[in-house]
């Protein structure tokens, strides 16, 4: 019993002195640099924001804050790696709709929880799409482009980042419409736009900060918007539900996300100054440029976010039929 004792007094011993640990390890966070995983290639508007929100967190950490760019399987490869990472505050994922609420439902197999392995932090923004073709193509609502498409079946193709939000809007169009086109799967937007501007392919769909200046200047066409109201800047493109294709998710929500396990008081931390970063005018208009909306909300605001638009996307997803391996 005596040893037992002695046994029990040790261990609760070093249990008090972990706790204190952890907790002056909390009460000093940051010490050391932050890492920001991109899970997709530099230039984009994941990239711009992510590094965006680098500047107000490293000023208000009083740390650096270092932006790594990990592409690779519609975000996968990116969120992977942070989802092992150690859940000490000090590596992020640039995350959101994409890899975290579409993912679990378009891929067979998933070597990660997109929601469950990780911790939400805060949003920077929502981003809203465009769907668009090569000005060649003589259509002007989406209603033509059935038409069209089906007139001249096998002669339109349509392309997007594959396993993301746009490619499953193309599909559910496909799906809904019968329209006749093929779907090309590219690694990201950049190479996608060039065919579609090259009419190497016909229909496209991405973000408004990338298409917004290519339709101003008349290379693209825009037929309509995901978004619920018009985008200010095309008032007279309708929105998809205008268009009478309903049930499209809106939205595209981007923020931080961390390990699951990060301390309750490191993921307030961030949240805190992610927040109060993003409210400076300076940083808004950089985001707004972007196309995204500033949004600025809680942890527990985020998870709830992540897990309607896993539901959301879970329904357009079985609609449109894709699965990936």
């Amino acid at each position: 019993m005596l040893a037992k004792g002695i046994f029990l007094s040790v261990a609760a011993a070093i249990s008090l002195a972990l706790a204190g640990v952890h907790t002056a390890a909390e009460q000093a966070y940051p010490v050391r640099p932050i890492k920001i995983v991109v899970p997709y290639p530099p230039g984009g508007p994941s990239d711009v924001a992510a590094r965006l929100v680098s500047q107000p967190l490293a000023a208000k950490l009083g740390q650096s804050v270092i932006i790594e760019n990990l592409p690779g399987a519609g975000g996968r490869t990116g969120a992977k790696a942070v989802a092992q990472a150690s859940p000490d505050g000090y590596t992020l994922l640039l995350g959101g709709t994409n890899p975290n609420a579409i993912a679990q439902s378009i891929y067979n197999s998933l070597n990660f929880e997109p929601i469950r392995d990780f911790t939400a932090v805060g949003v920077i923004g929502v981003d809203s799409n465009a769907l668009v073709v090569n000005p060649a193509v003589p259509v002007h609502t989406i209603q033509e482009l059935i038409q069209h498409s089906q007139a001249n079946p096998g002669k339109l193709s349509a392309g997007a980042t594959l396993g993301i939000g746009p490619h499953v809007t193309l599909e559910l169009l496909r799906a809904r419409t019968g329209a006749s086109m093929l779907f090309i799967p590219y690694r990201g937007a950049a190479p996608a736009i060039s065919d579609l501007l090259g009419n190497q392919i016909q229909i496209g769909m991405t973000s408004k900060a990338v298409l917004l200046p290519l339709i101003r200047e008349g290379k693209l066409r825009a037929l309509a918007v995901t978004s619920d109201d018009r985008w200010p800047e095309l008032p007279d493109i309708p929105t998809m539900r205008e268009s009478g294709f309903h049930g499209v998710p809106a939205y595209l929500w981007i923020g931080l996300l961390a390990p699951a396990q990060t301390p309750a008081p490191m993921v307030e931390k961030l949240n805190a100054s992610m927040n109060e970063g993003l409210k400076a005018a300076d940083i808004q208009a950089s985001i707004a440029k972007l196309g995204l909306e500033p949004r600025t909300v809680t942890p527990q605001e985020f998870t709830a976010r992540l897990a309607d638009e896993a539901r959301l996307w879970a329904a357009a997803v079985k609609e449109s039929g894709v699965k990936l391996d």
